[in-house]
């Protein structure tokens, strides 16, 4: 165990909760941010964009579908939790990842969760610029608007983590109205009948043709990674652990709430839309909530929900900028990366590390002068791939943990996961199945061959270092 670790071990949970948190960071973010961060974490494009794909593959099944790993993402939550309230740090995962599973495991994690939000801000900064020319129609060149969004993202995370928490409350605000309305609006068509989808809205929508799996159970298998990828970034919440101005309040709280995020953003939404629109409307490529507003004949939807994925790009973007930083100064106080990485602005926040991911993510706005009509595909797929990992690294420390703290080595949390450990090892298997889909399915099958060379490329580097300080603190086996 490094120094590092071993002065934040000996914290218990209800010291330095005001302040400055333990690794230096400020604690600026308060209940309401957090809250925000946590229901923003849990929408995303995917959802906007990526359920006209599954609909139309799994139909109405897909409703059981994002229940199942709705829960499954509960008991990731719940353990998550488990870990932050026995040590709330902002490494979150490769911290634990160190300590319950070695440091060649926390340097993987780290470095793979940084190359994660790097390339998740990557392509989702190219979608906001894509997002814009619905309303300048190519009149202003995509390179700029991507260019213009980096560089103010950047400086938001720069100014303090409190501007940061505003950016993402607002961002979130936004896809939380647009959501509810959705739902509102269905509501109304359901009873009262306006609008012209008033002729064909009826719950008996999600039965009536071919039954609830009328594509099989395969197909509604074949969806789960789909399903999988909107949620990913929920864990986000994690990282803000060293900057929350309550943890002990704030974080139990808010992974509380994911199981109702998920019953009315997803579950509740997807139920809404299906029963006023046939499912076999839906197409790939289309997002369903455009759909559900052209068969409602309100021409102001396609307007309305492309804001919304807008805002969902940006509020991705900001949260990469946010938690790239704090994982490259995780990774340098355990000397795991360069020591520079270090440096706090006076404001608290990761300065070095901050403009180094900021600096990777304008290769994007490249890639929008040279390629602006290009997909990002290959580049999502290992995006699914490489957030997946954060799960099942949460997942494993959490029995590990768990483990040690019924035998009395460790001291107890105060917000224990329920089920635990056969709920972990239930999310565990899930996400085996998942990725086994992603094996079947050809278009994600990409993911699984970069997998194995990212690991190749963090095993070598490890090793190279270890070579070049055996003795250092960054690869003894953590106690």
């Amino acid at each position: 165990m490094t120094s590092v670790q071993v002065e934040q071990h000996d914290k218990t949970p209800a010291e330095g909760t005001q302040g400055e948190g333990g690794e230096g960071y400020h604690r600026a973010l308060g209940a309401r941010q957090i809250q925000m961060i946590a229901i923003g974490g849990a929408i995303g494009t995917g959802l906007f964009l990526g359920a006209g794909k599954a609909i139309s593959k799994a139909g109405p099944s897909l409703i059981l579908a994002y229940a199942i790993a709705g829960l499954v993402i509960f008991f990731i939550m719940r353990a998550l939790g488990e870990l932050l309230m026995y040590r709330p740090v902002s490494g979150s995962f490769s911290d634990y990842a160190r300590e319950f599973l070695g440091p060649f495991w926390g340097f993987v994690t780290g470095w793979t969760y940084w190359l994660f939000w790097v390339v998740t801000g990557i392509t989702e900064v190219t979608a906001a610029a894509q997002y814009m020319s619905y309303w300048t129609h190519d009149s202003f060149p995509q390179w700029a608007y991507a260019l213009i969004f980096t560089v103010i993202l950047y400086g938001a995370n720069l100014i303090s983590v409190k501007l940061f928490g505003e950016l993402e409350f607002w961002f979130s605000m936004v896809k939380v109205t647009a959501i509810v309305g959705m739902i509102l609006i269905c509501a109304g068509i359901l009873t009262i009948g306006f609008s012209d989808a008033a002729a064909t809205a009826s719950v008996s929508n999600l039965w009536s043709d071919r039954g609830f799996f009328p594509n099989g159970i395969g197909e509604t298998l074949m969806t789960l990674q789909i399903v999988m990828f909107a949620f990913l970034a929920v864990e986000l919440v994690g990282v803000t652990a060293g900057e929350s101005k309550d943890p002990a309040k704030t974080l139990p709280k808010a992974i509380n709430t994911v199981p109702w995020r998920i019953a009315v953003f997803y579950v509740g939404a997807l139920i809404m839309i299906m029963s006023v629109i046939p499912w076999s409307n839906f197409k790939a490529g289309e997002s369903p909530f455009v759909l559900a507003f052209e068969k409602m004949g309100l021409g102001i939807g396609a307007a309305i929900v492309n804001f919304v994925v807008l805002t969902a790009a940006l509020s991705s973007c900001n949260s990469g900028m946010y938690s790239t930083g704090r994982m490259l100064r995780d990774l340098a106080l355990n000397g795991q990366g360069p020591k520079f990485f270090t440096k706090l602005t006076k404001s608290g926040t990761p300065l070095v590390g901050t403009t180094f991911s900021a600096g990777l993510m304008l290769f994007g706005v490249w890639i929008n002068y040279v390629a602006p009509g290009k997909a990002f595909d290959y580049v999502v797929s290992f995006a699914t791939i490489s957030g997946m990992w954060a799960w099942i690294v949460i997942l494993v420390c959490q029995i590990r943990y768990r483990a040690k703290s019924d035998r009395g080595d460790l001291p107890k949390s105060s917000f224990r996961a329920p089920g635990a450990p056969y709920s972990s090892w239930f999310a565990l298997a899930f996400i085996v199945v998942v990725i086994v889909m992603m094996g079947i399915d050809k278009d994600s099958r990409v993911s699984l061959y970069c997998a194995p060379l990212w690991g190749l490329i963090l095993g070598v580097s490890y090793w190279a270092m270890k070579a070049r300080n055996p003795r250092g603190t960054a690869f003894t086996k953590a106690s």
